[in-house]
């Protein structure tokens, strides 16, 4: 039942983002969402929203929700930054209060959300019939290779005959209940692996989505599928004389391998940690969500790193080139500054790209070249100075149209511009979770591209990153 609305909810907050005042209804969802009176406001959409209102120095309005575990709370919002003797607090007034009991949590929904995960995680999918007899077999990794040929080989037998069942005899029949979840051993993979087996409705069986099966009266699955989920990404493993067997260079194991499936749980640590940090799951101290912040950030830091790796071996493979096409750089320019605007805003800095009027037709590989100015854009926000300018340039020399970006931070010495372009290379920096790596892949993108790229720096004079590509035949001169 939805509560009657209440007019309005009047707080105040200070320069740090702490909520010093505030009526009894906002008061208390601050100690239900884990804040304190007086303390860092604890609803995230709030917060948010103060903090923006508090950084530009304008009144802003919007409709706002947050959760106690409990209940679901909506008000329309609106806070205003308060004069400077109040040190950059703003006046919050939140209208038509109302507070709506949460619905029960759908376990099946939650389940399904779980199945459809370890689904995207499993490197073996099979189907089966009513008896778990196989009907298809099909693997996604190099060490179960033995199992689907054995399988494809033995349709119709039970897929138990392939694989063991830890825990279960040879002669012992289970229940496909028992089977799901099951930790199994397959010849010819030295990886554990968990069995998964999802019940397939009966021809003529009302399905609507429900995958549960033998759980309808009197009713059993018509079929199954099963996918089998590794403990562990496939990596190197012992030759028979204890020896590690190398890898041959066309099955490397960062692109092909590892990256695959870390990608995956990461996400789900990042996307599990953001609902902690936001207190979407319930109330919350202010402590563990700035721990579960941290936690975030680290894992889009080893996303990052396990990008810039995959592209480490791309670019150094003995085949690697790039698919040149006719692209206008300065459109380019303006979509890399575009998006990386926002972050810019942020930290004070304005990036001044290319005029809309502008044009320089060069011959490249559009998301080549993207990718390094996000990555020549992405470092001059990162390190220079707060209130500072990044300036994007264009200027065509002979048959090379150029791209520069110029920043105004602390400059480079000639010894830092000589090791700046090498693999892991960060001049000493540390904490910022970066790889050294980005400058390293621009640089051979750009040569892949048949263009270059290099920089111009002092001590103090901030620093000019020169992308050059070859420029369209029409345009180049002379």
């Amino acid at each position: 039942m939805t509560t009657a609305a209440t007019d309005f909810v009047r707080a105040t907050s200070d320069g740090d983002d702490r909520l010093v005042s505030a009526d009894d209804l906002l008061s208390a969802l601050q100690a239900r969402c884990g804040g304190a009176m007086p303390g860092t406001i604890a609803v995230p959409a709030l917060l948010e929203l103060v903090r923006k209102a508090r950084r530009f120095g304008l009144k802003l309005a919007r409709p706002i929700s947050a959760q106690d575990g409990v209940d679901s709370i909506t008000a329309w919002a609106e806070v205003e930054p308060l004069a400077a003797p109040t040190q950059g607090g703003c006046s919050i007034m939140l209208r038509h209060w109302q507070t709506r009991p949460l619905p029960p949590e759908d376990v099946d929904v939650a389940a399904l959300r779980r199945l459809e995960i370890d689904r995207e995680l499993a490197q073996f999918h099979a189907r089966l019939d009513a008896r778990q007899c196989v009907l298809t077999a099909e693997a996604e990794a190099a060490d179960l290779a033995e199992l689907s040929g054995a399988m494809q080989d033995g349709i119709g037998q039970p897929w138990t005959t392939f694989v063991t069942v830890e825990g279960a005899s040879d002669q012992q029949a289970l229940h496909w209940r028992l089977l799901d979840g099951a930790p199994v051993k397959v010849p010819g993979s030295q990886r554990n692996w968990r069995a998964g087996l999802v019940p397939i409705p009966a021809t003529g069986e009302q399905s609507g989505g429900d995958q549960s099966g033998g759980d309808q009266p009197g009713g059993e699955p018509g079929g199954f599928e099963l996918y089998l989920t590794p403990d562990a990404p496939l990596g190197q493993t012992p030759a028979p004389n204890g020896e590690v067997a190398p890898r041959s260079t066309e099955a490397r194991l960062i692109g092909r391998d590892v990256a695959p499936v870390l990608r995956q749980p990461i996400a789900r640590i990042i996307a599990n940690a953001e609902t902690i940090r936001t207190k979407m799951a319930g109330p919350l101290a202010d402590e563990y969500s700035a721990y579960a912040a941290d936690i975030a950030a680290a894992g889009q830091h080893l996303l990052a790193l396990i990008d810039d790796l995959t592209d480490l071996e791309v670019v150094e493979s003995e085949h690697f080139s790039t698919a040149p096409d006719q692209i206008d750089l300065a459109d380019v320019a303006r979509r890399a500054a575009g998006i990386l605007g926002v972050r810019a805003r942020e930290q004070g800095i304005i990036v001044d790209p290319p005029h809309a009027d502008e044009a320089l037709p060069a011959v490249a590989e559009f998301r080549r070249v993207l990718q390094v100015l996000l990555n020549l854009l992405g470092n001059a926000i990162r390190y220079a100075p707060t209130n500072s300018q990044v300036w994007v340039r264009l200027e065509q020399k002979g048959t090379a149209a150029q791209v520069i970006v110029a920043d105004q931070g602390p400059g480079l010495s000639d010894e830092q511009q000589a090791r700046l372009f090498e693999k892991f290379e960060r001049l000493g920096r540390s904490g910022d979770g970066g790889s050294g790596l980005g400058l390293y892949i621009s640089r051979k993108l750009a040569r892949a591209m048949g263009g270059d790229l290099t920089v111009e720096s002092a001590p103090g004079q901030g620093a000019r990153f020169i992308l050059s590509v070859p420029a369209a035949p029409s345009t180049a001169t002379g």
